[in-house]
């Protein structure tokens, strides 16, 4: 494993699926559209002074969002000893709606757009309570060789698993912030 010796492993931020293997791709088994594997309460460490959920807290649970999709297509621990892994290049948030302790957290992932070693995902975190939607996030992720510390393709078997997860993706409509240039409105 590729671990720091200096650095105790239970010491570090983890996800909770950490160690949950690949289970595997059952080509049978039809590809949702969005993806959604993830569904958290808002616990108390998410939460700030005014009393709702930290923006560093979204990025937390768009994280543990990612995370699902990683291991959905093959990216767990036993991929990352091997030596690849995913690395985010890009993330923006769109904060809709405050979220509070105890809140039922919804999220769904789309896959975007994908090249030989780039991902364009977009999450979408929904309130289980109502279906109001509390935050958005769009991310390009870069598929990584960690022993060369550089970008590499997809290998064959992960690159045909995102190809049928985009072209069932690829009937979604785009969600109306995709790309959108960040700044100040003028009036």
């Amino acid at each position: 494993m590729l671990v720091h010796p200096e650095r105790n492993p239970m010491s570090r931020l983890t996800t909770p699926n950490e160690g949950k293997p690949f289970a595997g791709w059952d080509w049978s088994k039809p590809i949702p559209a969005p993806l959604a594997f993830h569904r958290t309460p808002v616990i108390e460490a998410w939460t700030d002074y005014n009393d709702h959920m930290t923006e560093s807290a979204f990025l937390l649970v768009f994280g543990d969002s990612s995370d699902c999709f990683f291991r959905y297509i093959g990216i767990d621990e036993a991929y990352r000893e091997a030596g690849q892994s995913i690395y985010t290049m890009e993330t923006r948030i769109h904060n809709r709606r405050e979220a509070h302790i105890g809140d039922p957290l919804a999220l769904t992932l789309q896959l975007i757009d994908r090249d030989a070693k780039r991902l364009h995902i977009f999450h979408t975190m929904t309130s289980e309570a109502d279906g109001a939607v509390l935050a958005t996030a769009e991310q390009i992720l870069v598929h990584v060789d960690m022993q060369a510390g550089r970008s590499s393709p997809f290998p064959p078997d992960l690159a045909e698993r995102i190809a049928a997860i985009a072209a069932v993706h690829a009937v979604l409509p785009l969600p109306p912030t995709v790309g959108v240039p960040l700044g100040l409105r003028k009036k």
